[in-house]
């Protein structure tokens, strides 16, 4: 079986980015990445790319008239690199319908919450306020409801009495590079697929919950 194509969409630091590199690196993901799209050209993630020998692009969603004419160019340039997976690691930007619906079951993206739980922003934040016991990440298959997909893995880490947003965060990005090369490896080696809004891992049937993670 051939390596499969990756391309990978930030708009920020790519550390998650990084973790994918790593690991493809390393010969773990059966898989390279084709190329790392930015719609902010001072991503640092576009210098991680480069370093790595990893062909960039810079689209700004400032030269576009609206959401769905940035989309069609970006799908256009996405596809250009022929990609069997397409990975969202920290594209700070909400996808038309169109858009997801001509990736589907190959579109990823990473939410640091325990999903369903706090979709949107201030996951940390809302945690803490709540009370949780515990709070974490979700890689999941990417549909037209905003972090609703279908769940892949989840990690989760003990609430502690002394967090606050930034303590819990900095936990919570420890696992989010531990459990998004995991899913990419698992698409890449045809572990993993998405048949009729159900999760399939090695032909058995995902929970709702996706697979729960255990950090060594």
């Amino acid at each position: 079986m051939s390596d499969k194509r990756i391309v990978v969409l930030i708009s920020g630091s790519g550390s998650n980015l990084q973790a994918i590199i790593d690991q493809a690196s390393s010969g773990r993901i059966p898989g390279r990445i084709a190329a790392v799209i930015s719609n902010k050209a001072d991503a640092y993630g576009l210098t991680r790319a480069s370093n790595a020998g990893i062909a960039t692009a810079v689209l700004s969603h400032r030269d576009y008239e609206d959401r769905a004419a940035f989309d069609q160019a970006l799908q256009q340039q996405i596809d250009s690199y022929e990609p069997d997976l397409v990975v969202l690691a920290g594209f700070m930007r909400i996808l038309t319908p169109e858009f997801v619906r001509h990736y589907a079951g190959r579109l990823f993206n990473i939410h640091p919450s325990l999903l369903p739980k706090y979709k949107g922003l201030h996951t940390h934040q809302r945690a803490l306020e709540a009370g949780d016991a515990e709070h974490g990440c979700t890689v999941h298959f990417v549909t037209e409801e905003l972090d609703g997909g279908p769940l892949v893995v989840q990690a989760a880490t003990p609430v502690q009495s002394g967090d606050d947003a930034d303590s819990l965060q900095q936990r919570v990005h420890h696992l989010e590079h531990r459990i998004y090369p995991l899913a990419v490896e698992w698409f890449c080696a045809g572990r993993l697929s998405l048949n009729n809004g159900q999760v399939m891992l090695d032909g058995a049937a995902l929970p709702a919950t996706g697979y729960r993670y255990q950090d060594e």
